[in-house]
């Protein structure tokens, strides 16, 4: 409620500021129209404005699920050398990963293997400037690095705190999003 209303709000500020008026293009002491807008709607009501126009990508509210215990362990680890299927399987077994809780079944095999084969993935792809550069690469990149990162500092045993896990359930929707586009 409280956005719409500052969307509304910032709208009208825009709209008269920008609405042919009776005032001369420059003010007497030289200050442009633009300089009074932002005199009349603040800098807060600009920023609210442009935040309504360029809304940020990971602004959405991603629910991150619980922590499991039981799961199935995969047996399709490696690389096809297909980027599309090998980005999407690492992904669902990042997605895996990122959801195991303490005292998971087999959560140290799984753990070695999820590091191997997000190492040989980052290792062939990065060779290849036209995979390199699409997005769901980059993101899938910086979700690696994450999550090898944290096995490196605390080992296959220990989860993954809540903040880091948000934050790559963010990162796993963004690359989902990528990878149905073809970028």
């Amino acid at each position: 409620m409280k956005t719409c209303v500052l969307v509304l709000a910032s709208s009208l500020a825009t709209a008269s500021a920008f609405s042919p008026s009776t005032t001369p293009k420059m003010s007497v002491d030289g200050v442009s129209p633009r300089r009074d807008f932002l005199k009349s709607v603040g800098i807060s009501g600009a920023a609210t404005a442009s935040a309504a126009v360029f809304p940020f990508v990971a602004s959405a509210e991603i629910e991150v699920p619980p922590q499991v215990t039981e799961y199935t362990f995969p047996d399709n680890w490696g690389l096809t050398f297909n980027y599309e299927e090998d980005a999407k399987k690492v992904k669902d077994h990042m997605v895996i990963a990122t959801g195991l809780g303490k005292g998971a079944n087999k959560m140290e095999d799984f753990g070695k293997n999820m590091k191997k084969e997000m190492v040989d993935f980052v290792s062939y792809y990065r060779r290849f400037p036209k995979i390199a550069g699409r997005p769901s690469f980059s993101t899938l990149y910086t979700s690696i690095n994450v999550l090898a990162g944290h096995y490196t500092s605390y080992g296959f045993k220990y989860p993954l705190p809540e903040k880091r896990r948000k934050r790559l359930y963010q990162e796993y929707a963004e690359i989902e999003k990528s990878l149905k586009r073809g970028r």
